[in-house]
């Protein structure tokens, strides 16, 4: 798994670190039950505190993408995760600003809808099938 990370964004790099697993995950590039690198092999590889790398590694936890185990590290959970109730609003939400920030730059329904059918073939490798 190969991160790139853009340390002159404004978004932190835990939360790159965060989104990058999460789609290589949806694509197929991370299995299930696949070891990700140990918190201090990741840290030290990326040259990054251990810090933000743990900070990314709980948040997927927390959200149910990887399960963590003393002897084993961070694993890849089974898939499909299990949807809650507020999953669904967190995606309604996001996909609300989402719309709202394409609508304002001028992209019209057919092309965002377009975009979106096209990431979610990207995305849509049923690697847990």
């Amino acid at each position: 798994m190969i991160l790139n990370l853009e340390f002159d964004s404004d978004k932190a790099i835990y939360i790159q670190i965060k989104e990058q697993i999460i789609k290589a995950i949806a694509i197929g590039e991370l299995k299930i039950n696949e070891s990700l690198p140990s918190v201090r092999g990741l840290a030290e590889e990326i040259g990054i505190n251990l810090h933000t790398v743990n900070k990314a590694y709980n948040l997927l936890k927390d959200e149910g993408y990887i399960t963590i185990d003393r002897r084993k590290g961070a694993i890849i959970s089974n898939l499909p995760l299990k949807k809650s109730e507020n999953d669904e609003v967190l995606i309604k939400e996001e996909i609300e600003l989402l719309t709202s920030k394409s609508y304002l730059k001028g992209i019209k329904e057919e092309e965002f809808i377009n975009i979106c059918k096209d990431y979610f073939k990207k995305y849509g490798v049923k690697n847990y099938e």
